[in-house]
Protein backbone atom coordinates (compact mmCIF):
# COMPACT_ATOMS: atom_id res chain seq x y z
CA UNK A 1 0.00 0.00 0.00
CA UNK A 2 1.16 3.54 -0.71
CA UNK A 3 -0.49 6.82 0.14
CA UNK A 4 1.31 8.80 -2.54
CA UNK A 5 2.33 8.40 -6.15
CA UNK A 6 5.51 10.42 -5.58
CA UNK A 7 8.21 10.40 -2.93
CA UNK A 8 8.12 13.21 -0.35
CA UNK A 9 11.65 14.13 0.80
CA UNK A 10 12.42 15.22 4.36
CA UNK A 11 13.71 18.59 3.11
CA UNK A 12 13.86 20.58 -0.11
CA UNK A 13 14.71 24.05 -1.38
CA UNK A 14 12.11 26.46 -2.76
CA UNK A 15 13.43 28.24 -5.84
CA UNK A 16 11.19 30.70 -7.68
CA UNK A 17 11.56 32.77 -10.84
CA UNK A 18 12.94 35.80 -8.99
CA UNK A 19 15.68 33.61 -7.51
CA UNK A 20 16.60 32.35 -10.97
CA UNK A 21 16.57 35.88 -12.37
CA UNK A 22 18.92 37.07 -9.62
CA UNK A 23 21.45 34.40 -10.59
CA UNK A 24 21.04 35.16 -14.30
CA UNK A 25 21.85 38.81 -13.65
CA UNK A 26 25.18 37.79 -12.12
CA UNK A 27 25.88 35.45 -15.04
CA UNK A 28 25.54 38.47 -17.31
CA UNK A 29 27.80 40.62 -15.11
CA UNK A 30 31.57 40.96 -14.84
CA UNK A 31 31.80 39.00 -11.58
CA UNK A 32 31.14 35.28 -11.22
CA UNK A 33 33.38 34.42 -8.27
CA UNK A 34 33.79 36.63 -5.19
CA UNK A 35 32.63 40.15 -6.02
CA UNK A 36 30.13 42.81 -4.98
CA UNK A 37 27.21 40.41 -4.62
CA UNK A 38 29.00 38.47 -1.89
CA UNK A 39 29.50 41.69 0.06
CA UNK A 40 25.82 42.55 -0.47
CA UNK A 41 24.73 39.16 0.85
CA UNK A 42 26.98 39.49 3.88
CA UNK A 43 25.44 42.85 4.69
CA UNK A 44 21.90 41.49 4.36
CA UNK A 45 22.59 38.54 6.67
CA UNK A 46 24.35 40.73 9.24
CA UNK A 47 21.45 43.18 9.22
CA UNK A 48 18.86 40.40 9.55
CA UNK A 49 20.47 38.85 12.63
CA UNK A 50 21.63 42.16 14.13
CA UNK A 51 25.38 41.54 13.90
CA UNK A 52 28.05 44.08 12.95
CA UNK A 53 29.90 41.79 10.54
CA UNK A 54 29.37 38.72 8.38
CA UNK A 55 31.86 36.70 6.34
CA UNK A 56 30.50 34.29 3.71
CA UNK A 57 32.17 30.95 2.98
CA UNK A 58 31.84 28.22 0.37
CA UNK A 59 29.92 26.04 2.83
CA UNK A 60 29.00 25.81 6.48
CA UNK A 61 31.82 23.45 7.36
CA UNK A 62 34.38 25.86 5.90
CA UNK A 63 32.77 28.62 7.94
CA UNK A 64 33.17 26.60 11.15
CA UNK A 65 36.79 25.89 10.22
CA UNK A 66 37.32 29.62 9.82
CA UNK A 67 35.70 30.33 13.18
CA UNK A 68 37.97 27.85 14.94
CA UNK A 69 40.98 29.46 13.29
CA UNK A 70 39.84 32.97 14.21
CA UNK A 71 39.32 31.82 17.80
CA UNK A 72 42.95 30.69 17.95
CA UNK A 73 42.14 27.05 18.62
CA UNK A 74 45.11 24.76 18.06
CA UNK A 75 47.13 21.82 19.33
CA UNK A 76 46.43 21.10 22.99
CA UNK A 77 43.16 23.07 23.06
CA UNK A 78 39.90 21.36 23.96
CA UNK A 79 36.53 22.40 22.55
CA UNK A 80 33.23 21.18 24.00
CA UNK A 81 30.32 20.37 21.71
CA UNK A 82 27.34 18.04 21.43
CA UNK A 83 27.30 14.53 19.95
CA UNK A 84 23.81 15.08 18.48
CA UNK A 85 24.85 17.05 15.43
CA UNK A 86 26.35 16.63 11.99
CA UNK A 87 30.02 15.64 12.04
CA UNK A 88 31.16 19.11 10.91
CA UNK A 89 30.49 20.58 14.37
CA UNK A 90 33.31 18.42 15.71
CA UNK A 91 35.46 18.04 12.59
CA UNK A 92 36.14 21.79 12.48
CA UNK A 93 38.02 21.44 15.77
CA UNK A 94 40.13 18.62 14.37
CA UNK A 95 41.01 20.67 11.29
CA UNK A 96 42.94 23.14 13.46
CA UNK A 97 44.52 20.45 15.64
CA UNK A 98 42.21 20.78 18.62
CA UNK A 99 40.64 18.05 20.75
CA UNK A 100 36.90 17.51 20.68
CA UNK A 101 35.17 16.96 24.02
CA UNK A 102 31.57 15.81 23.83
CA UNK A 103 29.01 16.77 26.49
CA UNK A 104 25.71 14.93 26.83
CA UNK A 105 22.32 16.39 25.98
CA UNK A 106 19.16 17.47 27.76
CA UNK A 107 16.39 14.91 27.59
CA UNK A 108 13.66 17.42 26.72
CA UNK A 109 15.14 19.60 23.95
CA UNK A 110 17.96 17.27 22.82
CA UNK A 111 20.31 20.26 22.94
CA UNK A 112 23.64 20.23 24.77
CA UNK A 113 23.18 20.36 28.54
CA UNK A 114 24.97 23.31 30.24
CA UNK A 115 25.44 21.18 33.38
CA UNK A 116 27.29 18.59 31.30
CA UNK A 117 29.43 21.32 29.72
CA UNK A 118 30.53 22.45 33.17
CA UNK A 119 31.60 18.90 34.04
CA UNK A 120 33.85 18.65 30.98
CA UNK A 121 35.86 21.85 31.47
CA UNK A 122 39.58 21.47 32.11
CA UNK A 123 42.52 23.91 32.10
CA UNK A 124 42.87 23.07 28.38
CA UNK A 125 39.33 24.07 27.43
CA UNK A 126 39.39 26.91 24.90
CA UNK A 127 35.87 27.14 23.47
CA UNK A 128 32.31 25.82 23.39
CA UNK A 129 30.45 25.04 20.17
CA UNK A 130 26.77 24.73 21.13
CA UNK A 131 24.45 23.52 18.36
CA UNK A 132 20.89 24.79 18.03
CA UNK A 133 19.57 21.34 17.18
CA UNK A 134 16.45 21.37 14.93
CA UNK A 135 16.42 25.19 15.13
CA UNK A 136 15.65 25.45 18.85
CA UNK A 137 18.16 27.72 20.58
CA UNK A 138 20.29 26.29 23.36
CA UNK A 139 20.26 27.81 26.84
CA UNK A 140 22.57 30.65 25.91
CA UNK A 141 22.45 32.51 29.23
CA UNK A 142 23.74 29.47 31.10
CA UNK A 143 26.38 28.76 28.45
CA UNK A 144 27.56 32.37 28.39
CA UNK A 145 27.83 32.37 32.18
CA UNK A 146 30.02 29.26 32.04
CA UNK A 147 32.10 30.75 29.23
CA UNK A 148 32.66 34.01 31.10
CA UNK A 149 33.62 32.21 34.31
CA UNK A 150 36.24 30.11 32.50
CA UNK A 151 37.28 32.68 29.86
CA UNK A 152 36.02 30.58 26.96
CA UNK A 153 35.02 31.50 23.41
CA UNK A 154 31.50 30.60 22.26
CA UNK A 155 30.96 29.69 18.60
CA UNK A 156 27.31 28.93 17.92
CA UNK A 157 26.57 26.30 15.29
CA UNK A 158 23.32 27.76 14.03
CA UNK A 159 23.14 25.73 10.82
CA UNK A 160 19.55 24.90 11.82
CA UNK A 161 18.62 28.24 13.35
CA UNK A 162 18.41 31.12 10.86
CA UNK A 163 15.35 33.05 11.99
CA UNK A 164 15.28 31.54 15.47
CA UNK A 165 15.13 33.77 18.55
CA UNK A 166 16.39 33.53 22.10
CA UNK A 167 14.53 35.72 24.59
CA UNK A 168 13.32 37.98 21.79
CA UNK A 169 16.69 38.38 20.06
CA UNK A 170 17.63 36.82 16.77
CA UNK A 171 20.28 34.10 16.87
CA UNK A 172 23.41 35.47 15.19
CA UNK A 173 24.68 38.31 17.33
CA UNK A 174 24.65 36.87 20.85
CA UNK A 175 27.99 35.03 21.05
CA UNK A 176 31.56 35.55 19.85
CA UNK A 177 30.76 33.99 16.47
CA UNK A 178 27.77 32.26 14.89
CA UNK A 179 27.66 29.99 11.85
CA UNK A 180 24.71 29.61 9.47
CA UNK A 181 24.45 27.08 6.65
CA UNK A 182 22.76 27.58 3.28
CA UNK A 183 22.59 23.96 2.11
CA UNK A 184 19.40 23.32 0.07
CA UNK A 185 17.53 21.73 3.02
CA UNK A 186 18.16 24.76 5.26
CA UNK A 187 15.94 27.82 5.70
CA UNK A 188 17.39 29.63 2.69
CA UNK A 189 19.86 28.30 0.17
CA UNK A 190 22.83 29.42 -1.86
CA UNK A 191 23.29 25.89 -3.27
CA UNK A 192 26.21 25.31 -0.95
CA UNK A 193 27.33 28.06 1.38
CA UNK A 194 27.83 29.22 4.92
CA UNK A 195 28.50 32.39 6.86
CA UNK A 196 29.95 33.56 10.16
CA UNK A 197 28.37 36.52 11.91
CA UNK A 198 30.19 38.38 14.68
CA UNK A 199 30.39 41.70 16.50
CA UNK A 200 34.17 41.46 16.75
CA UNK A 201 36.28 43.37 14.24
CA UNK A 202 39.26 41.21 15.20
CA UNK A 203 37.45 37.98 14.32
CA UNK A 204 35.98 39.58 11.19
CA UNK A 205 39.39 40.47 9.82
CA UNK A 206 40.84 37.04 10.63
CA UNK A 207 37.92 35.32 8.93
CA UNK A 208 38.31 37.40 5.77
CA UNK A 209 41.99 36.56 5.50
CA UNK A 210 41.52 32.87 6.34
CA UNK A 211 38.99 32.29 3.54
CA UNK A 212 41.26 33.97 0.98
CA UNK A 213 44.52 31.97 1.15
CA UNK A 214 45.85 34.03 4.08
CA UNK A 215 46.66 36.84 1.65
CA UNK A 216 46.59 40.54 2.47
CA UNK A 217 46.79 43.61 0.26
CA UNK A 218 46.53 46.04 3.16
CA UNK A 219 49.44 48.51 2.71
CA UNK A 220 49.74 48.86 6.51
CA UNK A 221 50.32 45.12 6.87
CA UNK A 222 52.93 44.77 4.13
CA UNK A 223 56.60 44.57 5.16
CA UNK A 224 57.58 45.59 1.63
CA UNK A 225 55.65 46.92 -1.33
CA UNK A 226 56.71 46.43 -4.94
CA UNK A 227 53.76 48.35 -6.40
CA UNK A 228 49.96 48.45 -6.71
CA UNK A 229 49.87 44.76 -7.65
CA UNK A 230 51.73 43.58 -4.59
CA UNK A 231 50.31 41.30 -1.90
CA UNK A 232 51.71 39.16 0.88
CA UNK A 233 50.64 35.85 2.39
CA UNK A 234 50.78 36.13 6.17
CA UNK A 235 49.29 32.77 7.12
CA UNK A 236 48.23 29.46 5.62
CA UNK A 237 44.69 30.23 4.59
CA UNK A 238 42.24 28.38 2.36
CA UNK A 239 40.24 29.09 -0.77
CA UNK A 240 36.90 29.05 1.01
CA UNK A 241 35.29 31.93 -0.85
CA UNK A 242 31.62 32.09 -1.78
CA UNK A 243 30.86 33.02 -5.40
CA UNK A 244 28.69 35.88 -6.58
CA UNK A 245 26.45 33.26 -8.21
CA UNK A 246 25.77 31.71 -4.81
CA UNK A 247 25.40 35.09 -3.14
CA UNK A 248 22.88 36.28 -5.74
CA UNK A 249 20.64 33.35 -4.86
CA UNK A 250 21.15 34.12 -1.18
CA UNK A 251 20.23 37.79 -1.62
CA UNK A 252 17.00 36.77 -3.28
CA UNK A 253 16.21 34.03 -0.79
CA UNK A 254 16.81 36.05 2.38
CA UNK A 255 13.94 38.36 1.42
CA UNK A 256 11.68 35.35 1.99
CA UNK A 257 13.13 34.03 5.24
CA UNK A 258 10.31 35.21 7.50
CA UNK A 259 7.71 33.63 5.24
CA UNK A 260 9.69 30.40 5.08
CA UNK A 261 9.93 30.22 8.89
CA UNK A 262 6.23 31.04 9.24
CA UNK A 263 5.30 28.14 6.96
CA UNK A 264 7.58 25.78 8.87
CA UNK A 265 5.81 26.74 12.09
CA UNK A 266 2.41 26.08 10.50
CA UNK A 267 3.53 22.57 9.53
CA UNK A 268 4.82 21.95 13.06
CA UNK A 269 1.48 23.01 14.55
CA UNK A 270 -0.33 20.60 12.23
CA UNK A 271 2.00 17.74 13.21
CA UNK A 272 1.72 18.51 16.91
CA UNK A 273 -2.07 18.76 16.83
CA UNK A 274 -2.41 15.47 14.97
CA UNK A 275 0.14 13.43 16.93
CA UNK A 276 0.20 14.83 20.47
CA UNK A 277 -2.41 12.35 21.75
CA UNK A 278 -0.57 9.28 20.49
CA UNK A 279 1.12 7.64 23.46
CA UNK A 280 3.50 5.79 21.15
CA UNK A 281 5.28 8.99 20.09
CA UNK A 282 6.61 12.12 21.75
CA UNK A 283 6.31 15.42 19.87
CA UNK A 284 9.08 18.04 20.16
CA UNK A 285 9.43 20.16 23.28
CA UNK A 286 10.20 23.88 23.18
CA UNK A 287 11.16 26.27 25.97
CA UNK A 288 8.96 29.35 26.30
CA UNK A 289 12.04 31.61 26.19
CA UNK A 290 12.99 30.35 22.73
CA UNK A 291 11.39 30.63 19.32
CA UNK A 292 12.57 27.79 17.11
CA UNK A 293 12.98 28.28 13.38
CA UNK A 294 12.13 24.58 12.92
CA UNK A 295 14.71 23.20 10.56
CA UNK A 296 13.75 19.67 11.65
CA UNK A 297 10.74 18.02 13.20
CA UNK A 298 12.10 15.17 15.30
CA UNK A 299 9.56 12.62 16.49
CA UNK A 300 10.61 10.41 19.39
CA UNK A 301 9.23 6.87 19.37
CA UNK A 302 8.10 5.38 22.67
CA UNK A 303 9.49 1.95 21.80
CA UNK A 304 8.23 0.34 25.02
CA UNK A 305 4.70 0.92 23.68
CA UNK A 306 5.43 -0.52 20.23
CA UNK A 307 5.98 -4.02 18.86
CA UNK A 308 8.09 -2.62 16.01
CA UNK A 309 11.59 -1.15 15.99
CA UNK A 310 12.62 2.30 14.82
CA UNK A 311 14.09 0.67 11.71
CA UNK A 312 10.76 -0.97 10.90
CA UNK A 313 8.88 2.32 11.40
CA UNK A 314 11.41 4.04 9.15
CA UNK A 315 11.14 1.41 6.42
CA UNK A 316 7.33 1.31 6.51
CA UNK A 317 7.11 5.08 6.13
CA UNK A 318 9.47 4.95 3.16
CA UNK A 319 7.28 2.28 1.58
CA UNK A 320 4.46 4.82 1.87
CA UNK A 321 6.67 7.35 0.01
CA UNK A 322 7.25 9.43 3.14
CA UNK A 323 10.95 10.39 3.19
CA UNK A 324 11.69 10.36 6.90
CA UNK A 325 15.31 10.60 8.03
CA UNK A 326 17.34 10.26 11.25
CA UNK A 327 19.24 13.22 12.76
CA UNK A 328 21.84 12.33 13.93
CA UNK A 329 24.11 9.37 14.51
CA UNK A 330 26.04 10.50 17.63
CA UNK A 331 29.35 11.82 16.34
CA UNK A 332 31.49 10.07 18.95
CA UNK A 333 30.23 6.67 17.71
CA UNK A 334 31.45 7.22 14.13
CA UNK A 335 34.48 5.15 13.09
CA UNK A 336 36.91 8.07 12.89
CA UNK A 337 36.15 9.16 16.45
CA UNK A 338 36.13 5.59 17.72
CA UNK A 339 39.66 5.22 16.35
CA UNK A 340 40.63 8.35 18.30
CA UNK A 341 39.52 6.63 21.51
CA UNK A 342 36.00 7.94 22.08
CA UNK A 343 33.86 5.28 23.73
CA UNK A 344 30.34 4.10 23.06
CA UNK A 345 28.36 4.25 26.27
CA UNK A 346 30.08 7.45 27.41
CA UNK A 347 27.13 9.71 26.49
CA UNK A 348 24.08 7.65 27.42
CA UNK A 349 21.36 10.25 26.83
CA UNK A 350 22.56 11.03 23.31
CA UNK A 351 23.02 7.36 22.47
CA UNK A 352 19.58 6.44 23.77
CA UNK A 353 17.96 9.30 21.87
CA UNK A 354 19.53 8.13 18.62
CA UNK A 355 17.78 4.77 18.95
CA UNK A 356 14.35 6.39 19.24
CA UNK A 357 14.08 9.29 16.78
CA UNK A 358 12.97 9.94 13.22
CA UNK A 359 12.68 13.26 11.38
CA UNK A 360 9.45 13.93 9.50
CA UNK A 361 9.42 15.93 6.24
CA UNK A 362 9.46 19.66 6.95
CA UNK A 363 10.00 22.42 4.38
CA UNK A 364 8.00 25.47 3.21
CA UNK A 365 7.20 24.08 -0.23
CA UNK A 366 5.11 21.30 1.31
CA UNK A 367 1.46 21.54 0.38
CA UNK A 368 -1.38 20.95 2.83
CA UNK A 369 -2.02 17.54 1.23
CA UNK A 370 1.64 16.63 1.76
CA UNK A 371 1.27 17.41 5.45
CA UNK A 372 -1.87 15.30 5.72
CA UNK A 373 -0.14 12.44 3.90
CA UNK A 374 2.68 12.48 6.45
CA UNK A 375 0.24 12.52 9.36
CA UNK A 376 -1.87 9.72 7.88
CA UNK A 377 1.22 7.61 7.21
CA UNK A 378 2.61 8.06 10.71
CA UNK A 379 -0.73 7.22 12.30
CA UNK A 380 -1.10 4.15 10.12
CA UNK A 381 2.35 2.79 10.92
CA UNK A 382 2.03 3.54 14.64
CA UNK A 383 -1.39 1.89 14.89
CA UNK A 384 -0.05 -1.19 13.16
CA UNK A 385 2.82 -1.36 15.63
CA UNK A 386 0.89 -0.85 18.86
CA UNK A 387 1.26 -3.35 21.68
Amino acid sequence: MTLRDSYLPYGKQWIEEDDIEAVLQVLKSDFLTTGPTVACFEQKVAKYVGAKYAVAFSNGTAALHGACFAAGIGEGDEVITTPITFAASANCVRYVGGTVVFADIKEDTYNIDPLEIEKKITPNTKAIIPVHFTGQPVQLDEIHTIAKRHNLIVIEDAAHALGAEYKGQKIGALSDMTMFSFHPVKHITTGEGGIITTNSKKYYEKLLQFRGHGITRNPKALTENHGPWYYDMELLGYNYRMTDLQAALGCSQIKKIDGFVKRRKEIVVAYNDALCDFLEVQTPYQYLETDSSWHLYVLKLQLDKLTVSRKEVFEELHKLNIGVNVHYIPVHTLSYYQELGYKKGSLPKAEQLYEEIISLPLYPLMQDQDIQDVIEAVKLVIKRGRK
